[in-house]
């Protein structure tokens, strides 16, 4: 591992724990046990520092979305019960509540966290579209797993893992229901 990515591994870390306000470069030298010369040998500042972080979290949650992709070239009964463990393994809830909180109060985070959620939601457009023969309510259908995962990120106490599991399985189960127009 580089030296580069430890200060970015460090720094998603510190992200996760503290939110955007703890990303301070002396606090993060020290926590690694590094100097600041050590990152201004990496990085041009702290704003080319956070763009960096932003890029690998941006990079890390599209090839999750990559893998939810392959499960939505499957049945679509196989994929929705593909979903939960996905989620589970791909998503990092802390992470999730502090990238959103960091979105909304700086634009660069702002438009990262808007191209994922975008990204997101597509999938689950074009995985619900699948499964209802566009039915015209693919959207609609679409929001209720992105709400839950956004949703699992601000909620306290957060959801067992078998809970998340149980709503994605009803989620499956209302599949079907989709299908139907004009209800």
């Amino acid at each position: 591992m580089t030296t580069r990515d430890r200060w970015l591994d460090e720094g998603m870390a510190v992200l996760t724990e503290q939110g955007a306000a703890g990303l301070r470069i002396d606090r993060l030298a020290a926590r690694l046990g590094l100097t600041k010369g050590s990152f201004h040998h990496h990085f041009k500042g702290a704003e080319d520092y956070r763009a960096a972080l932003l890029d690998r979290h941006e990079r890390e949650q599209a090839a999750a979305l990559a893998g939810l992709e392959q499960a939505a070239d499957g049945p679509p009964e196989a994929a929705f019960g593909m979903l939960a463990d996905r989620v589970l393994d791909a998503f990092d809830a802390d992470r999730e509540r502090a990238v959103r909180a960091w979105s909304t109060g700086d634009p660069a985070a702002r438009a990262v966290q808007e191209r994922l959620d975008a990204a997101r939601l597509e999938l689950l457009e074009r995985l619900w579209a699948k499964r209802s023969g566009e039915s015209g309510r693919s959207r609609a259908a679409a929001l209720l797993p992105h709400l839950v995962v956004a949703g699992i990120s601000a909620v306290h106490p957060r959801p067992t893992p078998g809970e998340i599991r149980d709503v994605f399985a009803l989620l499956a189960e209302l599949a079907p229901g989709v299908a139907v127009d004009g209800q």
